[in-house]
């Protein structure tokens, strides 16, 4: 018979179960009004940064898309109103008012000069190029003289 040390492999379990996100009580994902900040997909290919970011229910007129020393921020403030007539009392009225603010720092390759975003079926879509300079170059054959 062996013997197996049991108290080794209870801390582990224990410790993966309270480093999941449901025990992660910090305001990363909430904006300063507590709601929930919009998701958000990063990608790479070796022209372009591409941010993607979940936004339902706004126009691209909701956007503020601000470049600040390589910082980029989006933010968005959406206030929506229910007209009522003259002779209408509120016997119940919830304000809706959504709002927003990500910031990223952009890399070193990136071209900050022609960013460009779109807003297409809920996703904003921001497209940061990268410079010429920083573009992996083929490889080439450099002759020996």
């Amino acid at each position: 018979m062996s013997l197996v040390r049991f108290s080794n492999q209870l801390p582990s379990m224990f410790d993966r179960f309270f480093e999941g996100d449901l025990f992660d009580w910090s305001n990363r994902n909430f904006s300063i009004t507590n709601t929930t900040l919009p998701s958000v997909n990063i990608k790479e290919n070796p022209d372009v940064f591409k941010v993607e970011v979940a936004v339902p229910g706004f126009e691209k007129g909701d956007f503020k898309l601000e470049l600040n020393h390589d910082v980029l921020t989006i933010s968005s403030e959406k206030q929506i109103e229910n007209e009522t007539k003259q002779d209408e009392r509120y016997s119940k009225r919830e304000f809706s008012y959504q709002s927003f603010t990500r910031s990223f720092t952009l890399p070193h390759s990136a071209d900050s000069e022609r960013i460009d975003a779109s807003y297409d079926k809920g996703i904003l879509y921001v497209s940061i190029p990268k410079k010429e300079e920083s573009k992996p170059k083929p490889s080439r054959m450099i002759e020996i003289k």
